[in-house]
């Protein structure tokens, strides 16, 4: 039925015609109750989003999640990265378009993104992603000043291997963000590499391709690669109102970590 509409009605009128619907589905978030640091839009609410959906959750203009905003806002506010100055090398892996055109275009920032399949980007040639193995990383050791590794670690099945290489291309006094899906429930990290099916690493790890559940373990993994870990509440810093209009979770902490300097 909706093929036969698409060769009936004109190219024109049915892109008109979605733009409108998109219009009136966009009424109901009318409002500048919450903001978006990434795209600077503006709602009364943020979109629902998740399997076990989560309320005021997605922007309805880039995309992001509660996950992002707060690093962006951690990312601008803290660690004042947008801001000119000397030039910071940086190496992101799996990068989402929003934070590709935020950084891609800082003059303060020299940026590399990567990812195991940039063929799966369609990014019209505008931005560059580098095929990267994050288990062997093509750079030379202490190549980069930053590393941003947002939601990748939790896909690969060698993340000791994965966190080894992240510290050998960091520079020392260098640092980053790697932040996973963590599970406080669980002392150890659970990880079952018998379990392939993806339903089954659904129901055991929450997404289909992912491989485990970090647990409260997860600092401990860091510093075994030769990282200073930082569990950092940054977010409770922000008061509840503000929590709400930036749409984070309440209790995300950041995984910063730096190369220290070795004796």
């Amino acid at each position: 039925m909706k093929s036969s509409l698409r060769r009936i009605i004109p190219t024109g009128l049915l892109k008109r015609y979605r733009a409108y619907k998109k219009r009136q589905a966009l009424k109901a978030y009318e409002g500048d109750r919450v903001f978006c640091p990434i795209c600077r839009s503006k709602y009364d609410h943020f979109a629902d989003f998740g399997l076990v959906v989560r309320h005021n959750a997605r922007c309805l203009n880039c995309g992001s999640l509660e996950r992002h905003r707060l690093l962006y806002s951690y990312l601008q506010n803290k660690k004042n990265i947008f801001n000119e100055g000397e030039k910071k090398r940086m190496l992101h892996f799996a990068p989402e378009e929003f934070f590709l055109k935020a950084f891609a275009n800082n003059p303060s920032i020299e940026y590399v993104s990567g990812d195991l399949f940039p063929e799966l980007y369609n990014l019209n040639g505008t931005y560059n992603v580098t095929k990267i193995d994050i288990t062997n990383i093509p750079f030379s050791d202490e190549s980069f000043d930053v590393v941003l590794c947002n939601h990748v670690l939790e896909h690969i099945p060698d993340d000791a291997l994965a966190m080894l290489e992240l510290y050998r291309v960091m520079r020392t006094g260098g640092w980053g963000v790697f932040q996973v899906p963590i599970d406080y429930s669980l002392v150890n990290t659970y990880e079952d590499f018998s379990i392939t099916e993806p339903k089954a690493r659904e129901k055991a790890f929450g997404q289909i391709d992912h491989v485990r559940l970090y647990g409260q373990d997860y600092k401990t993994r860091l510093a075994k690669a030769g990282f200073s870990v930082t569990e950092d509440d940054y977010v409770t810093q922000m008061s509840s109102a503000e929590q709400y209009r930036l749409g984070v979770m309440p209790h995300e902490l950041i995984y910063y970590v730096e190369k220290q300097p070795t004796d």
